[in-house]
């Protein structure tokens, strides 16, 4: 018997939702496939670039981040390579306080 897991559009959907009832703003700015396109979260802190990272699988049954891309110079080139080469991904711009352990609590 198969396990049910939550899809992309959930998890992005709980993220912005969380997000903004804790006083912070997460935006979709690429919306993927709905059942199971890659998230990746592009994290600021008071509108600063703090990072960029990945739900993966941590071959235990679980998801964590995991900090992905180049610094904040090659960000937009990194980002643009991920689209051409993963046309299901999302990208979520999340704005807040902590925002990675924030992420990583609400979609991991």
């Amino acid at each position: 018997m198969t396990e049910a897991r939550l899809t992309s559009a959930m998890l992005a959907s709980a993220l912005i939702r969380r997000a903004n009832g804790a006083g912070g703003v997460a935006t979709v700015v690429v919306k993927g496939d709905p059942t199971s396109g890659v998230i990746l979260v592009q994290t600021l802190e008071k509108g600063r670039e703090i990072g960029l990272f990945e739900r993966v699988s941590d071959y235990r049954g679980g998801w964590r981040l995991m900090a992905c891309g180049a610094g904040a110079d090659d960000m937009p080139q990194y980002i643009e390579r991920r689209r051409r080469a993963d046309p299901d991904l999302w990208i979520i711009e999340l704005d807040i306080p902590e925002a990675e352990r924030f992420a990583a609590e609400t979609i991991c």
